[in-house]
């Protein structure tokens, strides 16, 4: 399970220079928890750096279910495709925390990026990413059971957006409704809700509204890796 963290986002494999460049082109921009960076379909043209915080990337597919495609966080770009090309939205980016983040418009954002061969390999990389996190999510919900699924998405979680307790717990400090873990585990609302009841019968977490705390990560481990 991955939710696409590349290993040198956007904004850190540039450089300095080209970042000061980038930092005069756009506008800094403040969102709050909730808050729409942009929507599914919009004809609004600008690509986002985040330089703080987290977003949630969704798409509304059949029978108006909400796809979660993935979190995105300092350092990435987001909206890109819109800022390259001027098409339509997408997907929607929502804040997840308080975000900071650059507003790059495409008019000027285009050139700079035909502009410069480095930028436009790191564009690239970046894009790259994006579709092998795809081919990974569609391979990791055709091999793999809904319980793995979930288990490592939480180890991840918690591993990147988590604190440890003096117990040994970690709360994960990304208010997440029941709705996005699904969409990000790849199953559905219902399983979801029974595997989780579960595991709070067991004490393997704890769970509240848009709260979990992983309790026994050992526990969560062995069932990622598919222990029944």
């Amino acid at each position: 399970m991955t939710l696409g963290h590349p290993r040198e986002p956007f904004w850190y494999a540039l450089h300095q220079d080209q970042r000061a460049t980038l930092m005069r082109m756009g506008t800094r921009r403040h969102y709050r928890p909730d808050d729409v960076l942009v929507r599914e379909s919009d004809t609004s043209d600008y690509a986002f750096v985040l330089l703080d915080g987290c977003v949630k990337v969704s798409s509304i597919g059949h029978h108006g279910y909400e796809a979660i495609l993935g979190l995105r966080d300092a350092g990435e770009l987001v909206g890109e495709l819109a800022g390259s090309d001027g098409g339509l939205r997408s997907a929607t980016l929502t804040a997840m925390t308080e975000v900071e983040a650059l507003r790059l418009p495409a008019a000027s954002f285009g050139p700079f990026v035909r502009a410069n061969s480095g930028v436009a390999a790191i564009l690239r990389r970046t894009l790259s990413a994006r579709l092998r996190e795809a081919d990974r999510s569609r391979a990791a919900a055709g091999a793999e059971s809904a319980q793995q699924r979930l288990a490592a998405l939480l180890l991840h979680l918690g591993q990147r957006y988590g604190s440890t307790q003096p117990e040994g717990e970690v709360v994960i400090e990304l208010a997440l409704s029941q709705h996005d873990l699904a969409g990000l585990a790849l199953t559905s609302h219902r399983s979801l809700g029974r595997i989780l009841a579960d595991w709070r019968q067991d004490n393997v977490v704890i769970t509240g509204r848009r709260r979990v705390v992983l309790v026994r990560l050992a526990e969560l481990t062995r069932l990622a890796d598919g222990g029944i």
